[in-house]
């Protein structure tokens, strides 16, 4: 899949970034935000495992939510590889590792669920595979909103955060239930360099 890197908008502007906000802040913050769009996933993401765990008894119940939620994890990792990921690398400075990083956290998850698939829903093979993409996608979601996340506010403007929501979520409305959409790994080097050369053309 080619991947397009955002061009034409003004330079990120540092002195924005503090003025983000939360509430805590005292400052409303525009859901709009590509940072806020991706912390919502990450709760909903956080409430679907839940709730296919909670269906242990039910092996349809959990396999339609499973179903809904491997969807929502490769719409939302596709999304981001779209539009997130490149404006990292293209404004924030050594950004190249944690992409990569990143890219191979989105690799470990479609494993798991290419294991759930080729398993029967309610079996024990199919609890591990769906066990495995918990904890690759738990440990993906905590480096991001480590990591990628701050550095994303701290670089980039609340105006040009708003046009990559957009962008993001426009992404995601074209894509629903991942239509249209496979499970292919990424090659994390090959996907940093590729962007790395668009940015010198």
């Amino acid at each position: 899949m080619h991947h397009t890197v955002i061009r034409d908008v003004p330079p990120p502007s540092h002195e924005d970034a503090p003025g983000l906000v939360t509430a805590r802040g005292g400052k409303s913050a525009d859901m709009s935000d590509v940072t806020l769009l991706i912390l919502q996933d990450h709760e909903t993401l956080r409430g679907m495992f839940a709730e296919v765990e909670g269906h242990r008894d039910d092996p349809k119940r959990a396999a339609d939510v499973w179903a809904d939620l491997a969807a929502l994890l490769e719409v939302h990792a596709a999304a981001e590889e779209q539009h997130f990921y490149p404006a990292l690398l293209q404004y924030v400075p050594g950004s190249e590792d944690e992409t990569r990083d990143a890219i191979r956290d989105h690799d470990e998850i479609r494993d798991g669920i290419r294991h759930a698939q080729d398993a029967e829903a309610g079996t024990g093979p199919w609890w591990q595979a769906v066990g495995e993409t918990r904890e690759a996608n738990d440990e993906h979601l905590a480096e991001e909103e480590r990591d990628d996340l701050p550095d994303c506010l701290r670089y980039l403007s609340p105006e040009y955060r708003i046009e990559l929501g957009t962008r993001f979520q426009e992404f995601k409305d074209q894509h629903p239930h991942a239509r249209g959409l496979g499970l292919e790994d990424k090659d994390a080097d090959r996907y940093v360099e590729q962007h790395r050369e668009e940015l010198t053309r």
